[in-house]
């Protein structure tokens, strides 16, 4: 069995190219052979290197597909049993025996009324057998621009990777420090971090980790964060390692996620995690999710396992819950873990194999 991957944004190493990679590694895994519509070797070593997947017997096309004509794109992909597309918003006419078109973002605004773009989009989804997406919400919008009935396959996470540790008491967020679109939203957290030390909270600290693209030093919305923190017991980690992360995964008791506050998802949903993987490798280490109740975030922490939150009041109240009731606290926590193990990378492979053979 054949079959052919592409990401066009491959050489972002974004959790988009961990979850096609990560789907190229099953199926080697399971006897395929897997090729990859790219040019750049380089960028699969890096890849490789960054996510730690098994996949040196991927092959390489050597081009993009742009850079091929149209009827060269097609006899090319007329060989493959499965291709596996990563959509950018777009929707590509595609060859194989199957055909899988991925969304990672809730695409909206892309429906036309002109009757030519209209009929060229129905055409094109006639050669698709599937339309996968990471998480009901983005599910929720993809079906409602195209028209379609999507299936969810949820980011694969390596959960066997992180384990609860000798627990402090740390509450720790991670996530980008910049200013994007989908804002981390760090400075909130801040200010909730800040009320409940000024109204009494002893021997806790809050710890930022996130990287930043631009030199530290540089980086104006850190520079401002750490302004409002100053003073108290909250620590930045910058750009650190993955080892110095699980570090903190294990060590950590409470886990926050602010990403959305203050977006209307409906307007807006791709200013809303679309899922959360980074709220899942918490989780896998016992770290109790304190987050916010937007996006595919209501999709990984349900009411057993921790909190989601609206309002920083209610941040506060509900982390406090946890903070004064170490029995609570542990419950939760061996709730979590078992909930993480749910989007582990072998429930991706099977859900994958199971797709494919529909």
């Amino acid at each position: 069995m054949k079959a052919l991957i592409y990401d066009p944004y491959l050489d972002t190493l974004g959790g988009g190219e961990r979850y096609c990679l990560t789907v190229a590694e099953c199926l080697l895994k399971n006897g395929w052979q897997v090729d990859l519509f790219w040019d750049q070797k380089e960028d699969i070593q890096k890849a490789t290197n960054r996510f730690g997947l098994e996949i040196k017997k991927l092959g390489l096309i050597g081009k993009k597909p742009e850079q091929l004509s149209f009827w060269s794109r097609a006899k090319l992909e007329k060989q493959y049993d499965l291709i596996f597309w990563l959509s950018d918003g777009s929707v590509p006419f595609l060859f194989a025996k199957k055909n899988f078109l991925h969304f990672q973002v809730p695409f909206t605004n892309i429906r036309t009324n002109n009757l030519f773009k209209k009929f060229l989009m129905k055409a094109k989804f006639k050669f698709i057998d599937q339309v996968v997406c990471n998480s009901r919400f983005t599910k929720k919008f993809i079906d409602q621009e195209f028209g379609v009935n999507s299936v969810v396959l949820y980011p694969p996470v390596d959960v066997e990777k992180f384990q609860p540790g000798q627990k402090e008491n740390i509450i720790l967020a991670v996530g980008r420090f910049e200013e994007t679109m989908q804002a981390k939203r760090q400075d909130v957290l801040i200010r909730a971090f800040i009320e409940m030390i000024n109204q009494g909270l002893k021997g806790w600290k809050l710890v930022l980790i996130g990287g930043s693209l631009q030199a530290p030093e540089k980086n104006q919305y850190l520079k401002e964060l750490k302004q409002m923190a100053e003073g108290y017991p909250i620590e930045f980690l910058v750009n650190t390692s993955f080892g110095t992360l699980k570090d903190y995964y294990q060590r950590a008791k409470i886990f926050w996620h602010a990403a959305g506050f203050g977006v209307d998802e409906e307007k807006e949903p791709h200013r809303v995690e679309h899922f959360g993987i980074t709220t899942v490798e918490a989780m896998a280490a016992g770290c109790v999710p304190v987050v916010i109740d937007k996006g595919g975030l209501r999709e990984i922490v349900r009411r057993e396992a921790g909190e989601r939150w609206k309002s920083i009041k209610e941040l506060i109240q509900k982390t406090e819950k946890f903070i004064s009731n170490i029995d609570l606290w542990r419950l939760h926590s061996s709730l979590a873990v078992r909930q993480a193990k749910q989007f582990s990378k072998r429930n991706f492979c099977q859900r994958l194999l199971t797709l494919n053979e529909q």
